[in-house]
C-alpha cells in the first residue's frame, strides 16, 4: 500500500468578534427613590425637629389653657396674658416701625460687644495658655471681675463712659469676654504636646505654631465659649437697657411692664429668646464652616 502523504490542513480564519455592545446607561432615579435615601439620611434630623415642634406645642397649649383659666396655685396665671393677645400685639408689633427699631438697635449692641469681647478674648486667652508669665499675671485679675454680674456694672459703666450706648456696648463686652476667654484657656491646656514637637521638628516658628496648631485644636472649645458668650451677652444686655436704655427690646420690654402692658412683657420676652436662639445657632452654623471635621 502506498502511503499516503498527509497534507497540512489549512487553517480557518477566526470567526470575528461580535462588536461589544456599550453598558446601557444607568437610568435615572425615580424621585420616590431620591426621597426616601434623603429621607433615610436625615432621620435623626427630622425626628428632632418633630420632637422639638411637638414640645413647643404642648407649652403653648399648656399655656393657652393655665392663662384662660386663671388657674392659681401658689403661682398665679390671673394678670398673665394669653398666647393670643400676645400674638395679637405681635402682629401689631410688626406694623409698628417703632418696634423694628428696638429689635434693630439691640443687634447692634450685640454685635458691637461681641464682636469686641470675641476679637479681644481668643488672642488673649491663645497667649495665656502658651506664656506662663502672662497667665499668672492676667488670669487672677480676670477671676476676680468674672463674678461680677452685668447689673452691678451699670453704675460704673454709666460713669466710665460718655454715653449711654457705650455703656450698654461695654456691659455686653463683659458679658461674653470672660466665657470665650475661660474656654480658649481651656482648649489652650488641652493642646496635645506631640503635635506641637512635631511642628517644632519641622522648623516651625511661634507664628506657625499658633496658627498650625494651637488655633486650630483650640477651635472646638473657643466655638463653645462663644455660643456661651453670645448667650450671656443677651442677658447683660437686656440687664443694661432696662436700667440705663431709652431704646432696645429690653427697654421695650421695662416700659411695657411700667405701662402695665402686660401682652407686651410678653411679646419682649419672646423677641430676646427668638434672637438670641437665632445667634448661637449662626455661631453653630459658622462653626461648622470653620470646623469640618467636627461636624456630625
Amino acid at each position: 500500500m502506498k502511503a499516503l502523504a498527509l497534507r497540512p490542513v489549512p487553517s480557518l480564519p477566526a470567526p470575528a468578534s461580535a462588536p461589544k455592545r456599550a453598558a446601557p446607561a444607568p437610568a435615572p432615579a425615580e424621585p420616590g427613590r431620591r426621597l426616601g435615601r434623603w429621607l433615610r439620611l436625615h432621620h435623626d434630623q427630622i425626628r428632632a425637629g418633630l420632637v422639638g415642634l411637638a414640645a413647643l406645642v404642648l407649652f403653648v397649649l399648656a399655656w393657652h389653657l393655665l392663662t384662660t383659666n386663671r388657674v392659681v396655685f401658689y403661682v398665679r396665671f390671673t394678670n398673665i396674658p394669653t398666647p393670643g393677645d400676645v400674638l395679637g400685639r405681635g402682629l401689631a408689633a410688626l406694623r409698628n416701625p417703632l418696634f423694628a427699631d428696638h429689635v434693630l438697635l439691640s443687634c447692634r449692641r450685640i454685635g458691637l460687644g461681641f464682636l469686641l469681647a470675641g476679637g479681644l478674648a481668643v488672642p488673649l486667652g491663645l497667649l495665656m495658655g502658651r506664656f506662663r508669665a502672662l497667665r499668672e499675671v492676667a488670669f487672677p485679675i480676670c477671676e476676680v471681675l468674672r463674678p461680677i454680674p452685668a447689673i452691678a456694672w451699670v453704675p460704673m459703666a454709666i460713669m466710665l463712659w460718655p454715653t449711654n450706648e457705650a455703656s450698654i456696648v461695654f456691659i455686653t463686652f463683659l458679658g461674653s469676654f470672660f466665657p470665650v476667654l475661660i474656654n480658649t484657656l481651656q482648649g489652650m491646656a488641652h493642646v496635645d504636646p506631640v503635635l506641637v514637637r512635631a511642628a517644632r521638628c519641622l522648623g516651625a516658628g511661634e507664628g506657625a505654631l499658633f496658627r498650625e496648631v494651637y488655633l486650630p485644636a483650640c477651635l472646638p472649645q473657643i466655638f463653645t465659649g462663644l455660643t456661651v458668650g453670645m448667650g450671656v451677652a443677651w442677658v447683660s444686655l437686656i440687664a443694661a437697657e432696662m436700667i440705663s436704655g431709652q431704646y432696645g427690646i429690653g427697654y421695650f420690654t421695662w416700659e411695657a411692664y411700667s405701662l402695665v402692658q402686660y401682652a407686651d412683657i410678653a411679646l419682649g420676652m419672646i423677641a430676646i429668646g427668638v434672637l438670641g436662639l437665632a445667634s448661637s445657632w449662626l455661631i453653630r452654623l459658622l462653626g461648622r464652616l470653620v470646623m469640618p471635621w467636627a461636624a456630625r
